[in-house]
């Protein structure tokens, strides 16, 4: 028997579906391609910064950032549990979560996020094999820097990954809420962005990667969440994502992510994966009250 607890939840959740749906497709639109130019010119004076020192070898790469690597580490070091339970937001395993409610009220957002997060899988994997600098753990002696966690000794230090991750899914946000009047952008874009530096800086100060590899995969995060958001507008690959009809296959999906979720509680107990567990459970629980309503 459904509750007037859960009919009101229904009912609330098809209004605001509606209504942010519709806000993010319109803030979608309003973008120019004019947005790139930002993160490329950022990328291009990184370039030219690494050309005017002469730093396009890997140990040069790796030299010049030695002092600052070891400077930011060893401040932010000092909260080794929160940066450790911080730095776990840039596995999308985990941060997802915490947005799987926009599947029933925004599905236009998550078809974006899952187009982007294509488009950072190949370019993370393809640039990690093609740079293949050897991460701080490899290189430098571990007694004299942080690492907390698992040392990290493979050679794909650049780009980092979870800042890609991190940004990709976060620009996608940014610009699907992104506030009308021009005080309330400069401070949403402003939130915005210190989270996802907080989060992706994490991954210096647990010492697995260099500043510039945190750099760079943010501006690649932020392009690639650019690039899902304008192929979102053009096809609509995922609309299917909005027909309550097959709700079903996202609590089937939602349903062996808590499995996952479960798993790495289990095996690393991190107050931020309960956290993450609690979203997507509540967003199961919404879903599978919805989809019971529509099929009676």
């Amino acid at each position: 028997m459904i509750t007037i607890m859960n009919l009101s939840i229904i009912k609330n959740s098809l209004i605001t579906n509606q209504t942010l749906n519709t806000q993010v497709i319109n803030n979608f639109k309003k973008l120019r391609l004019s947005v790139f130019f930002p993160p490329l010119f950022l990328m291009i004076l990184i370039v030219a910064f690494l050309i005017i020192e002469n730093d396009f070898s890997v140990d040069a790469y790796i030299l010049i950032q030695k002092d600052l690597f070891l400077y930011i580490n060893s401040i932010l070091s000092h909260q080794p549990n929160l940066q450790y339970n911080l730095t776990q937001l840039g596995d999308v395993i985990i941060f997802l979560p915490f947005l799987a409610i926009f599947m029933i009220y925004a599905p236009k957002l998550w078809e974006s996020i899952l187009a982007s997060l294509i488009v950072s899988c190949i370019l993370t994997n393809v640039l990690k094999r093609f740079f293949a600098v050897p991460r701080p753990a490899a290189i430098f002696d571990n007694d004299i820097f942080v690492i907390t966690g698992k040392s990290i000794i493979s050679y794909n230090s650049l780009p980092s990954g979870h800042s890609i991750a991190t940004f990709t899914i976060l620009t996608s946000v940014l610009f699907a809420f992104m506030p009308k009047k021009l005080k309330f952008k400069v401070m949403w874009f402003s939130i915005i962005l210190s989270l996802g530096a907080i989060i992706a800086f994490t991954r210096v100060a647990i010492g697995a990667h260099y500043p510039l590899d945190v750099v760079i995969g943010s501006i690649i995060g932020y392009i690639s969440a650019l690039i899902g958001i304008f192929f979102s507008r053009k096809f609509n690959l995922l609309s299917w994502l909005a027909n309550k009809k097959y709700y079903f296959i996202s609590m089937i999906l939602f349903s062996i992510w808590v499995i996952v979720l479960i798993n790495k509680i289990i095996t690393l107990n991190l107050i931020v994966f309960y956290f993450s567990l609690a979203s997507l459970l509540a967003t199961l629980y919404v879903t599978s009250i919805i989809y019971v309503k529509k099929q009676y």
